[in-house]
């Protein structure tokens, strides 16, 4: 199968190229580079330095003709969707308009489009939050992933693009880079082995911090092989199920830190704390028995082990 990945340097993206590559697909790159890495990108895909919001995706198109295209490239950022809202619509709205008239003109079969789950729900009062939790979007960037998820109900009803929705939870493992909220995990290991005390966010009354649903990138990926044949029209959470406080996430790192000889000092037991920014969730946690009973997918990896192969690419890295 012919595959472009939108975003496919990123983090998330280039290691979801990597399943589709193993597991035998044809797959073109399109990333502008602004947050993702040249290196990241597998040596066996086709690579366009391209913004999706640029007419030149055209001719990526064109040139190319995808059967399904895997829709990555996204402003991620709560915070940064808070403080500039134009930049983070044009980029999430405009861009996937841009995307989704390419696959019109040129008769893309599907698109597997990543949303959040860790943010169009809002606050709630159901953890672990199911699919049919009524939305409720609290930041730029939550509105942006509400707006798109709609738009791809129309190009579907519309022209016939089938469609695929994952809605993630917080996201983290190799190549992750400390960049807005869902990168605490980078951001806590580099830290630390950069010889820095880390900052923990939260709420007055719960100074521990945001409970959020870590889920491993491997996991991730195979949800991305799964939703290429399966999933038609359907919306799935892409998560643990289990809630984990910011405190308790950095008292994980710092363990497995400790076991590889780093942040040995008693000055890391007590991290930073600061006060919760604009957009942040008090709580956030995805029942994925949907995507189980579907798409026939489940998380493999609890926290400790995902963590675990996550330092082992940090320290990789930091020796290279």
């Amino acid at each position: 199968m012919k595959i472009l990945v939108t975003g496919g340097a990123g983090f998330i993206g280039s290691n979801v190229v990597d399943g589709y590559i193993a597991a035998g697909h044809e797959v073109i790159v399109v990333d502008n580079l602004f947050t993702g890495k040249k290196e990241n990108i597998n040596p066996a895909a086709k690579f366009y330095k391209v913004d999706i919001r640029d007419k030149a995706l055209k001719e990526v198109f064109e040139a190319e003709q995808p059967e399904v295209v895997n829709h990555h490239a996204a402003q991620i950022s709560v915070p940064a969707s808070v403080e500039d809202p134009v930049f983070d619509a044009d980029v999430n709205v405009l861009g996937l308009l841009n995307v989704l008239e390419c696959c019109r003109k040129y008769s893309t079969k599907k698109i597997i489009f990543i949303s959040s789950g860790g943010v169009v729900y809002g606050e709630t009062d159901i953890i672990p939050t199911p699919e049919d939790y009524p939305l409720r979007p609290m930041s730029p960037y939550a509105i942006t992933k509400f707006i798109s998820e709609h738009y791809l109900n129309f190009y579907k009803h519309q022209y016939g693009i089938d469609f695929t929705v994952l809605r993630y939870a917080n996201i983290y493992g190799p190549r992750q880079v400390s960049h807005g909220e869902a990168g605490v995990v980078a951001i806590f290991m580099e830290k630390l082995l950069n010889g820095e005390v880390p900052t923990v966010y939260h709420y007055d009354d719960e100074p521990e911090g945001m409970t959020r649903d870590y889920c491993y990138v491997k996991d991730v990926v195979e949800a991305n092989l799964l939703a290429l044949k399966d999933g038609s029209g359907e919306v799935f959470n892409i998560g643990t199920g289990v809630g984990t406080k910011t405190e308790e996430l950095y008292r994980h790192i710092l363990a497995l830190m400790r076991q590889a000889g780093y942040a040995k000092d008693p000055v890391y037991d007590s991290p930073r704390r600061g006060p919760a920014r604009a957009g942040d969730l008090r709580k956030s946690c995805l029942s994925y028995e949907k995507a189980k009973k579907l798409l026939g997918w489940t998380p493999e990896y609890d926290l400790k082990t995902g963590l675990t192969e996550t330092l082992k690419w940090f320290l990789k890295d930091k020796k290279a």
